[in-house]
């Protein structure tokens, strides 16, 4: 049976590292490997209580013994993806994702990625955002986008009217997705959403139609504001990246919220939520006529109980 796994190196808080574990654990990833960012003693030794979780602390005798600790964190992310991939293999395929991503398969994984072409090295699966919910539910709403450049864009302005000229599908976060990668595969770089093998990036690159990417990257106002002024200062908001939309007038997603908050502050800003990461009645409906709504059962309390019980 093909086995695969995860590979994340994150600093979140211990209940989302179990939820998180404890989702993939359940659609039957055969490994978790996790590399902690920060002090974490609490997380290491709950999820080390696990047969199938591989924790690493990333300390300072960790960097020491690698040419010391990059100051970004997507080198990081890359550093310690290679390490498991270097590792002697314990899977076939490992995907490179973020505590807040969550593998959504249509049917098993591994028959999914047992299908995969020999020649095939890595295999992309596209992600779909979590929106907040309006009301309490048992399902998590997801937005989607279309591939096609020119239909997203009109999709996305006539779902999101007073923003969606700025953001690609409507999407605060990466469109580009996640990409499983062959484990072992020597020499292999691996970086946030691509791998390279020998100058050739992606090499044999297939898509996962039947498998979605559910990031929660703003799963609800208290978790936007959050972690706000760290995307702003060195995550996915930082004022080097282009605008998402390629268009004249469109600004980066450091600009936007700028012009936001000068306009109204804090306010401002979860008027920007309720529109944009809010599953409103409204939006709701508008995703579904555009064919970009999805709905899914989660309940990750549940399954943290059931995988982490001490935890």
């Amino acid at each position: 049976m093909t086995r695969w796994g995860t590979v994340t190196t994150t600093n979140a808080p211990l209940p989302e590292i179990l939820a998180f574990a404890a989702w993939h654990l359940e659609l039957g990833a055969h490994r978790i490997y996790l590399y902690l960012d920060a002090d974490m003693p609490e997380a290491e030794a709950a999820l080390s209580a696990h047969p199938k979780c591989r924790v690493f602390r990333t300390d300072e005798r960790w960097w020491a013994k690698r040419n010391g600790r990059p100051a970004k964190h997507q080198a990081r992310q890359s550093a310690n993806a290679r390490h498991a991939n270097n590792r002697k293999p314990e899977t076939d395929w490992l995907a490179h994702i973020d505590t807040d991503e969550f593998l959504l398969p249509a049917r098993p994984l591994a028959d999914q990625l047992a299908a995969l072409p020999a020649e095939c090295l890595c295999a992309r699966v596209r992600p779909v955002e979590a929106l907040a919910p309006a009301a309490p539910g048992d399902e998590t709403a997801f937005k989607a986008f279309h591939l096609d450049q020119a239909v997203r864009q009109q999709a996305a302005e006539a779902c999101f009217p007073t923003w969606g000229r700025h953001l690609s599908g409507g999407f605060l976060s990466h469109v580009a997705g996640k990409l499983f990668f062959r484990a072992g595969t020597a020499g292999l770089q691996i970086k946030i959403h691509n791998v390279i093998l020998d100058g050739v990036q992606n090499p044999g690159e297939v898509a996962l139609p039947d498998t979605e990417l559910g990031h929660f990257h703003a799963a609800d106002w208290a978790h936007f504001l959050r972690l706000y002024r760290f995307r702003l200062a060195q995550g996915s908001y930082r004022a080097e990246l282009k605008p998402q939309v390629r268009q004249a007038g469109a600004v980066n997603l450091h600009d936007l919220f700028a012009t936001i908050e000068a306009s109204g502050g804090e306010e401002a800003l979860r008027l920007f939520h309720d529109e944009v990461c809010t599953a409103t009645p409204q939006l709701t409906g508008k995703l579904a006529e555009h064919g970009l709504l999805r709905r899914r059962r989660m309940d990750l309390p549940a399954l943290r109980r059931k995988h982490f019980p001490e935890g």
